[in-house]
């Protein structure tokens, strides 16, 4: 029997994006597989983007949250009933093409690649540059000196989180793939009991494939398919709101796996170093908008944490 295949879209106020993503899921069937489902996940849009994908003839379920309940919370709404062999939690911001299902469902069938849990594939961007997205494990010390922004300054001493150097054509174990395309067994998924819901968004994928390490389960990034990804989709459009998410659930991260004193030295350089590099490279920009972006994320986030 084909394996079957569910496919989980978190929605909000995503425009045409999600319409333009539907359309390539259709062009993107191949007979290797059977797709059983398509959860639209809707947190709560006002845009009209759920007007325009009722037409599809594709076997489409639609779950409506009358609040934004968080990503991580909406992929496991979607993923909750799946009968599905694998789940494919996608962002509405991609669209795929010819190969982007079949190749790593296929690569995931293989017998000798039953310790691989999730995989991923190759992204490209609207100048067709592959984008490097892939990442390691982050060490308490990683997230301090990127506190510090010494990434930028220094990088071949104080490697990025995202593997940069590697060019990200050709196929290989990495720690984690981004979650705009995460190709996750269901069986993997349930014993990991989801995504931890306390990340409303971001560092949930890391989160998750750590986790799955744990467990003797590797990520896999599969140059041989790719993708079209937008990137930013339509955070873009709130980028305070956006930071905020960032370092909040980078501090729930840290908390989560690190111990108590990594976790306060990674909190303090959070709170009282980071946002210096931050506006400061905003200002050799010349971005004003970044910078009242930067202050007003932080002004959340201190909100959030000691109010």
């Amino acid at each position: 029997m084909n394996p079957t295949l569910d496919i989980i879209i978190v929605n909000w106020n995503s425009g045409d994006y999600l319409f333009e993503c539907i359309s390539s899921i259709k062009n993107a069937y191949h007979p290797s597989y059977s797709l059983c489902n398509i959860v639209i996940v809707d947190n709560a849009s006002q845009d009209g983007s759920l007007n325009k994908i009722k037409n599809f003839d594709l076997p489409i379920k639609l779950i409506e949250n009358s609040l934004n309940l968080g990503f991580s919370k909406a992929c496991n709404q979607g993923a909750k009933n799946s009968k599905a062999d694998y789940l494919l939690f996608l962002n509405p911001d991609t669209r795929l093409y010819k190969d982007s299902l079949y190749k790593p469902i296929m690569f995931l069938q293989d017998f000798s690649n039953n310790s691989i849990g999730i995989a991923g594939v190759k992204s490209i961007d609207e100048q067709n540059n592959v984008n490097r997205n892939c990442a390691s494990f982050p060490s308490p010390i990683k997230f301090i000196y990127l506190s510090l922004g010494l990434n930028k300054l220094f990088p071949k001493i104080f490697p990025d989180h995202f593997i940069s150097r590697w060019d990200h054509l050709d196929n290989r174990i990495v720690d984690q793939v981004m979650g705009s395309f995460y190709l996750i067994r269901k069986s993997l998924f349930e014993k990991l009991d989801g995504y931890d819901e306390n990340f409303f968004v971001y560092y949930e994928d890391l989160d998750l494939a750590y986790r799955a390490n744990k467990l003797g389960y590797k990520s896999y990034y599969l140059a041989d398919a790719a993708i079209y990804h937008k990137g930013g989709g339509t955070t873009e459009k709130v980028k305070a709101t956006r930071l905020y998410y960032i370092l909040f659930s980078k501090l729930v991260y840290c908390k989560k796996h690190y111990n108590k004193l990594n976790y306060y030295l990674i909190f303090i350089f959070t709170i009282f170093f980071e946002p210096f590099p931050r506006i400061i490279d905003a200002m050799l920009k010349g971005s004003k908008g970044d910078i009242w972006g930067i202050i007003i994320g932080y002004k959340k986030l201190l909100h959030r944490i000691f109010l």
